[in-house]
């Protein structure tokens, strides 16, 4: 499985960016999939997940200010991130995940909030 993510960048503090991702080379519907970041120094975390059930899950500082959508038959996952802050800067990664089976990453999108 390959995962390509697209749609990082530089915004100022307030700014909305779309975050995107495409699976290929799979052949079975994914159980979860979700967006992951990674700031200079610090862990990777969850900011964003669903589930082939219906689920969604977010982390609390991203609430009400993300959004995730895609299909996880179709292998496509997005991140609608609006009012941007500072502290939101990180590179984020898409994953996908089939339970017992694979666990897939993207390689990565920066995205910089600045003024």
């Amino acid at each position: 499985v390959q995962l390509q993510a697209s749609g990082g960048g530089l915004v100022q503090p307030g700014g909305s960016l779309r975050l995107s991702c495409a699976a290929s080379g799979f052949t079975s519907e994914f159980h979860i999939m979700g967006w992951y970041r990674q700031a200079p120094g610090k862990q990777r975390e969850m900011v964003a997940l669903f589930s082939n059930l219906g689920s969604e899950e977010y982390r609390d500082s991203v609430e009400g200010r993300f959004f995730i959508s895609g299909d996880n038959a179709k292998g496509t996952v997005s991140l609608q991130m609006n009012d941007l802050k500072p502290e939101d800067t990180a590179v984020y990664y898409c994953n996908a995940l089939r339970i017992g089976e694979s666990n897939s990453w993207g390689q990565g999108t920066l995205v910089t909030v600045s003024s």
